[in-house]
């Protein structure tokens, strides 16, 4: 359990993307603190679980279905929550991934190499996983911010990567779209500072979820190839797990331990982003 942060108890928080693997353990964390949680996915059934356990444990939580790249779809998902809880004060921007259809077979261009190149990926799937990650924070930020300022002490934590600071090979949508995350959660702490709105981000390292189950793990369960460099490149020598995110969550979503803090992008990485290989 981590330490209790009575000052988030009352509060509302919205989650996009707040089924998967790392969202849902910030939604039980928040719970856990009395935390108010709206479970949004692109339907409702997907976050239904997550909401089921978080009720089982004694928290207050609503699965909502809510396609982030669909402003009407946020603005009834708005409504649902208001008429819920009454009022949101956190918005936590988690949906996004990846998708093959963005996704390259070859790390590193070889005219002779087989599988789909960089040269084969389709506008259509490109656009799609970076409108998935950018995009929809964009347009929930929007919706849900209007909510935001209505309150004392609102903020949003958005999800960046760190794809976001060095690109991964072959997945150049995600990475760029990580990219524009960072970017934008600088410029919207800085648009939104005086009137006490506070935006930071989260870049998680490396963690096992069931978007990169296939690109980091094969079928027995060993790691792959990409695996491999992943480890050689983390001084911690292992994936994160979910709760890892957790206490850097609850630091930037209390202002009463981060107040005067916003447009930044915290790593958490087992070491990755300061290790230079050698």
């Amino acid at each position: 359990m981590f330490s209790s942060h009575e000052n988030l108890a009352g509060r509302t928080a919205v989650i996009t993307g707040g089924s998967g693997v790392l969202c849902s353990e910030m939604a039980r964390q928040l719970a856990a603190q009395g935390v108010k949680v709206a479970v949004l996915n692109r339907t409702a059934e997907k976050g239904q679980d997550v909401a089921n356990d978080i009720r089982a444990k004694g928290g207050e939580a609503i699965a909502v279905a809510a396609d982030v790249l669909d402003r009407a779809s946020l603005e009834g998902a708005k409504k649902q929550i208001l008429d819920a809880y009454g009022r949101i004060d956190i918005l936590i921007n988690g949906a996004g991934g990846n998708h093959p259809d963005a996704i390259t077979d070859i790390e590193i261009h070889d005219k002779e190499a087989a599988g789909k190149t960089f040269f084969d990926l389709q506008e259509d799937g490109f656009s799609r996983v970076f409108a998935s990650n950018f995009t929809g924070s964009f347009l929930a930020s929007q919706v849900f911010g209007k909510e935001l300022l209505k309150q004392d002490a609102p903020v949003i934590l958005n999800i960046s990567s760190m794809s976001a600071y060095s690109p991964m090979t072959k997945v150049p949508a995600y990475s760029a779209a990580k990219s524009a995350i960072n970017n934008f959660t600088m410029w919207m702490a800085v648009h939104f500072a005086e009137q006490n709105l506070r935006v930071n981000a989260i870049a998680p390292g490396f963690f096992l979820t069931a978007q990169n189950k296939d690109l980091l793990t094969n079928a027995d369960g060993s790691l792959t190839p990409r695996s491999g460099k992943i480890m050689n490149s983390t001084p911690m020598k292992r994936f994160g797990k979910p709760e890892d995110l957790v206490g850097t969550m609850l630091w930037l979503l209390d202002e009463n331990y981060s107040g005067f803090v916003t447009g930044i992008t915290v790593p958490v990485d087992g070491g990755f982003l300061a290790y230079s290989g050698v």
